[in-house]
């Protein structure tokens, strides 16, 4: 996925926030953010935009970014893919404890009888 290998800079991540904070910014606004250089937080708005993290809207002079949802969207999708598939094994670990434990009671039992 080319999301995650944009999000790994700290200035994109730091970006992506400032967007999902504010929701419409200038690229004057966002270089007032930070300290580096406007060509550099163009080339991260680029990265951003081939990434599908941002989108861009020309308005006169002024090009205003926002998040793009079906490019946050599809990162949403798979940490929810993750986080069900993690909850699954962990679900599948507690069925197995269970199992354990009653038959760990039983064999106590069986001994004292």
């Amino acid at each position: 996925m080319q999301v995650f290998a944009a999000l790994a800079d700290p200035t994109r991540r730091q970006i992506v926030e400032l967007l999902a904070q504010r929701n419409r910014l200038s690229v004057a606004h966002i270089n007032a953010q930070f300290h580096v250089s406007a060509p550099a937080i163009s080339q991260h708005l680029k990265v951003l935009r081939e990434a599908k993290l941002v989108r861009v809207e020309a308005r006169a002079q002024q090009r205003l970014y926002s998040l793009d949802p079906d490019g946050v969207g599809e990162v949403e999708q798979w940490v929810h893919q993750l986080h069900r598939q993690w909850t699954e094994r962990f679900d599948a670990l507690d069925r197995l404890l269970l199992q354990e434990m009653k038959k760990a009671k039983s064999a106590k039992k069986e001994r004292k009888a």
